[in-house]
């Protein structure tokens, strides 16, 4: 059996569950849906952009040590601005 670093038990820590990324994705989803004016059509494309845009989200806050409650106490709308930049 192989044993983790100290430094891989926290990073595996700070990574949201499956659901806590879908849950991430349907908010910002939402807000994307919003800043179209909820236009009938587009929310397959509003999911896929916002699964993007969270992937990338949580790649680029795993590298600079921010967790996922992190995330939140942030906003994730807010968050989005910041990393989307």
């Amino acid at each position: 059996m192989h044993d983790s670093t100290p430094h891989q038990r926290t990073q595996q820590a700070k990574a949201p569950t499956p659901r806590q990324r879908d849950e991430m994705i349907a908010v910002a989803a939402y807000y994307l849906a919003e800043q179209r004016g909820f236009a009938p059509g587009g929310a397959e494309s509003d999911w896929l952009h916002a699964e993007c845009q969270i992937d990338q989200l949580l790649a680029r806050s795993s590298v600079a040590g921010v967790d996922c409650e992190e995330l939140h106490r942030l906003r994730l709308r807010n968050a989005l601005r910041i990393w989307t930049i």
